[in-house]
């Protein structure tokens, strides 16, 4: 309880940070009640200019939100990652999904898409090439005497994310014209046009959580051992397959709408972990409300860090993440045996 309300507290202290920071100085308290304006039947004034509350409202909220999206998918798929498949290594893309993701978007990007009609298809590309990763990998995975074991999805998923990177290089580099706008994908982004990319994710958020947060008792059985959990009566194979088919359709929301941000992932669900307990009935709801505000907090850091350009939130995650993993392998001192 004390860390559902921390978390909860978390959540609004981001969200009014990442309303209030910018080009453009906004107190929090009128950014708060600029948002609470627009909720029916609540008038409130707020003290800001017309222009500052089109700010808040057409802008900043909306990067806001997404960013709360993401980063609770990118947390949760990996803390639900290093559940299923007891890896404390694991995170969401650890199947290829980040690979096939950022092919789909090379393909749509090179083949100039992004740049003829008002739509851009990339985020549905990249979509389309996550999940194709994922089905790629489940279908190496389940070859051979020990098919969709814990350690050959692994391996599938090294091997298909491995042969997708190298497609994906092949492609742009066919096209050097489009390769400054690739990586700026690749390093990731919350660049928000409107509520549209907000009401993209939010189906799939919803949808994603709901599976994930039903599963979560499941993969504390799971945690004992595939042989105990089949003993007390846990469906392992089909629970497997659940939970990484609905975490991968959580990662592949995510980076659809903001390219790759790393470490998310790992970050969040380990820290937890750390404070929390194991039990993964505490780590996924938490996951979900600190993953939001992790990556809210970081998309301002990319903001303000070299104001006014934008550095790419991938970087910010990555400076965060890497020394981050590396004590993580160290202290764990192997990866648990599947």
């Amino acid at each position: 309880m004390v860390w559902a309300v921390g978390g909860a507290v978390a959540v609004v202290v981001a969200v009014l940070l990442g309303l209030a920071i910018g080009p453009a100085s906004i107190s929090p308290g009128g950014a708060a009640l600029s948002v609470l304006d627009h909720i029916p039947g609540v008038h409130i004034r707020s003290g800001l200019s017309h222009q500052q509350a089109v700010i808040i409202w057409e802008i900043r909220l909306p990067r806001v939100i997404l960013g709360l999206f993401v980063g609770a998918m990118l947390a949760m798929a990996g803390a639900s990652y290093q559940g299923v498949f007891r890896n404390p290594l694991a995170d969401p893309y650890l199947l290829g999904v980040a690979a096939g993701a950022g092919l789909g978007a090379t393909i749509a990007i090179v083949s100039g898409l992004s740049a003829s009609s008002a739509f851009s298809p990339v985020p549905l590309a990249a979509f389309v090439g996550a999940l194709g990763a994922v089905l790629l990998t489940y279908t190496v995975g389940a070859t051979g005497d020990r098919a969709r074991s814990t350690a050959s999805l692994i391996l599938a998923g090294v091997a298909v994310a491995s042969l997708l990177t190298a497609l994906q290089t092949f492609v742009q580099q066919r096209d050097t014209a489009v390769i400054s706008q690739v990586y700026t994908w690749l390093l990731g982004r919350l660049t928000v046009t409107g509520w549209s990319q907000v009401a993209l994710v939010l189906p799939y958020f919803v949808v994603t959580a709901a599976v994930l947060l039903a599963h979560r008792r499941l993969l504390d059985v799971l945690s004992v051992g595939d042989h105990e959990a089949t003993t007390l009566g846990v469906p392992v194979d089909r629970t497997r397959l659940v939970v990484v088919v609905a975490a991968s359709f959580a990662t592949a929301a995510a980076v659809a709408v903001s390219g790759l941000i790393a470490f998310v992932g790992i970050i969040v669900p380990h820290t937890i972990r750390l404070l929390g307990g194991t039990s993964y009935r505490v780590i996924l709801p938490l996951s979900i409300l600190f993953g939001g505000a992790f990556l809210v907090l970081a998309d301002i850091v990319a903001r303000q860090a070299m104001a006014p350009a934008e550095l790419p939130i991938g970087v910010v995650t990555a400076f965060f993440g890497a020394p981050f993993f590396v004590l993580l392998l160290r202290s764990s001192r192997g990866v648990p045996a599947t």
